[in-house]
């Protein structure tokens, strides 16, 4: 469905407006010659005419060519593209790491050699892609991360202006008027309901149908003592956060939530890393997918059909933190996942720093850091000594930079890197590109969930099938699981 430069062909973009599709919210940006504002596909005002409007590639490229965000549709909130979400190029990369907060921590430069590219090199590809280049993406996630701090919280305009990314409250001005065409103080006119003292409350859009209930569940189950906590009855996840400026601790309201949101509440050490903090969470509840182009593709196979028929939405979960999702992956080879939950909580209490931060929250530590499960000897884990020896391995290769798991890195290349790993197979690998990297066509066809689901269907070879399922066959993965009757009894996926 999404192909990049789709932003060119004037004619199947202005269809996508005309019929107010929000499939392509996020895809690409109409700009309206008239009115100099620009807006989602799916604005619900009057269409305009085609030989009046402009299409970009990204909110960014819209404001770079003049444009201001309409207040109807707040096209800079929409969700991410899914092209460059999923995509492993260089370009998907080096956005995902400015979504992350790299340019306000380490300038163009160190998100350059983050990628193994001259600046200069950069800045052509990211502006190929994305009609702008590096540092007016940055600026366009810093304006809107401002405009929901002032619409939804009670911070001081100084506060909102930093924990946005600015490196002052008179470029924080500026930028607000020149994107809005509003005041700062016009804008929080115009908000709901604030959040409370010493909290953060803000909404991550989300492309609906999304199916909060089996995400739920399914974090709900893997969630290990200390630094995962749920209440499946009000609905909601919470767990703590290492990030670059201090700890922080993220609450999600996965149920019971408005139409196009998931409500989440921060509770930060410095307010820096609020950015960080919810891309971080965009990729736990994998919020940039596409349910729609997915769903309609794999609906149309035969053994996935009464799958997605029953969870339209079902979303691939994704992680935090890259270290732990390679930990708890290790852990959890041929146990199951109780088994596994028990043996990171341990970890977790021996090895886990306690969670110093103010707030109403239930989680008490921070997964411990690679470096210091490096340090351990494997003789003193409770587990057999090769998987012990594994562990070590690869959270040393993390600790020393051999092994990059903040989607920065190149998928194959990871992939290869942890295989060279002692005690990494193909599962390891490929659960851990899963649920760190976000690759949308990972199968696990050697998993016992997998192979009971098989077994129920009557199918013979699900690896050869699951090849009609790319390129999203981690979410005919997710099916699968959730089609068990019984996932703790049956899945042994961590």
């Amino acid at each position: 469905m999404y192909r990049t430069g789709m932003y060119q062909d004037s004619e199947a973009c202005y269809r996508a407006v005309k019929s107010r599709d929000r499939r392509f919210d996020g895809v690409f940006y109409t700009a309206v010659r008239t009115t100099g504002i620009y807006c989602r596909p799916s604005c619900p005002a009057v269409t305009p005419k085609l030989e009046n409007v402009t299409f970009h590639p990204s909110a960014a490229a819209a404001q770079q060519a003049g444009y201001r965000a309409c207040k109807r549709c707040l096209p800079d909130a929409t969700p991410g593209s899914p092209e460059w979400d999923i995509a492993a190029d260089a370009a998907g990369r080096a956005m995902r790491l400015i979504a992350d907060g790299t340019i306000e921590r380490e300038g163009v430069e160190g998100l350059a050699g983050r990628l193994g590219y001259s600046v200069r090199q950069l800045n052509r590809v990211v502006t190929g892609t994305f009609g702008a280049g590096p540092l007016a993406l940055a600026r366009a996630r810093r304006s809107q991360t401002a405009r929901v701090l002032i619409e939804t919280t009670e911070l001081s305009f100084a506060d909102i202006a930093f924990a946005s990314g600015f490196s002052s409250i008179r470029q924080f001005n500026d930028t607000v008027r020149e994107v809005y065409a509003s005041t700062p103080s016009e804008l929080r006119g115009r908000r709901g309901s604030a959040s409370a003292s010493g909290t953060i409350g803000t909404r991550i859009g989300v492309r609906e149908p999304f199916e909060g209930q089996e995400l739920l569940g399914y974090l709900a189950l893997r969630a290990v003592s200390g630094i995962e906590a749920v209440d499946l009855d009000a609905g909601w996840y919470e767990r703590s956060l290492s990030l670059p400026h201090g700890p922080g601790v993220v609450r999600v309201q996965l149920t019971a939530r408005p139409v196009g949101y998931v409500p989440a509440r921060l509770s930060l050490a410095d307010a820096r890393d609020l950015a960080p903090a919810l891309e971080r969470t965009r990729r736990l509840l994998d919020a940039d997918a596409d349910p729609v182009a997915i769903d309609e593709e794999l609906a149309g196979d035969r053994l996935l059909a009464p799958l997605v028929r029953a969870r339209p939405g079902l979303r691939v979960p994704g992680h935090v933190d890259g270290v732990e999702v390679a930990v708890r992956a290790v852990l959890g080879q041929q146990v199951s996942v109780v088994g596994a939950r028990t043996l990171a909580a341990r970890l977790v209490a021996t090895y886990g720093e306690p969670l110093e931060l103010a707030g109403d929250h239930r989680v008490t530590r921070l997964f411990p850091e690679a470096g210091v499960l490096a340090g351990i000897d494997p003789e003193e884990i409770a587990m057999p000594r090769a998987r012990g020896r594994a562990l070590v391995a690869v959270t040393g290769a993390l600790a020393d930079g051999t092994v990059a798991l903040d989607r920065s890195a190149d998928r194959a290349g990871t992939r290869a890197a942890l295989l060279a790993l002692p005690g990494i197979g193909p599962w390891t690998a490929d659960y851990i590109a899963l649920r760190a990297l976000g690759d949308p066509d990972i199968f696990l066809p050697g998993d016992l969930g997998v192979r009971h689901a098989a077994a129920r269907h009557g199918i013979d070879d699900i690896e050869a099938c699951s090849e009609r399922w790319r390129p999203w066959r981690s979410y005919a993965l997710i099916h699968l699981w959730s089609g068990l009757t019984d996932p703790q009894r049956e899945g042994v996926i961590q």
